[in-house]
């Protein structure tokens, strides 16, 4: 099942944030181990660098069996057409959509009601893979 992984859940494993940090390693873990099928907004990356100490390395892993969704100007464009109120959002979700997601995992689900892809928790996303 492809998904996007909002910035909300790598921040949780990199700066080890409780109590989120559990669910989120857990979609992470089924990633590892259903390579190809997570994918990661490209300004997500810049995000986790500014935010976490030697984040390199911890990207660097991620990179190993996470996609970087293929985005450019067309869904930058995209993305400020949609009727969301938060930008960054919004290229997230266009993210979502170039990846082919069916989910955008995020703890911060309601300021993704009118994403064009549903965002779920981190508990929901492990329902719905078998890992609850």
């Amino acid at each position: 099942m492809r998904a996007l992984v909002d910035t909300d859940i790598l921040l949780d494993i990199a700066l080890k944030r409780e109590p989120f940090v559990r669910e989120s390693a857990e979609v992470i873990r089924w990633a590892q181990s259903e390579p190809g099928q997570i994918g990661i907004a490209w300004h997500s990356l810049s995000n986790v660098a500014y935010l976490v100490d030697s984040a390199r390395g911890f990207i660097h892993d991620l990179l190993h069996f996470i996609e970087v969704s293929p985005t450019g100007s067309r869904e930058a464009k995209q993305a400020l057409g949609f009727p969301m109120r938060d930008l960054e959002d919004a290229l997230q979700a266009a993210s979502a959509v170039a990846f082919d997601a069916v989910f955008i995992v995020t703890r911060n689900s309601k300021d993704y009601k009118k994403s064009p892809i549903p965002a779920i928790t981190p508990a929901k996303f492990l329902a719905e893979v078998g890992r609850s």
